[in-house]
């Protein structure tokens, strides 16, 4: 178990959990689940530790890796006001 110390936000003690985090590399989503990260419980401000981002780095570097993955579907909406009407 690593020590993330406290939130830089707010202060509190983070926690250590294993979370799903998303990138976007070249207009692509990318979801990496299980990985470690200190998370606060206040503002759910979320870190990870040098060597967990090191390894973040490498997996979103490997294109076959990322190709040969599950996927999943997605809703995509489009944000518009016209459509908002009450």
């Amino acid at each position: 178990m690593y020590n993330y110390g406290k939130c830089e936000i707010c202060n509190t003690l983070l926690e250590e959990k294993n979370i799903q985090q998303d990138f976007w590399i070249k207009g692509k989503l990318v979801v990496i689940e299980n990985l470690p990260a200190g998370v606060c419980p206040q503002c759910g401000e979320k870190v990870v530790n040098g060597e967990v981002g090191e390894h973040i780095d490498r997996l979103l570097k490997d294109s076959n890796r990322i190709n040969k993955a599950p996927t999943i579907s997605v809703p995509f909406i489009k944000y518009e006001i016209e459509s908002m009407a009450v």
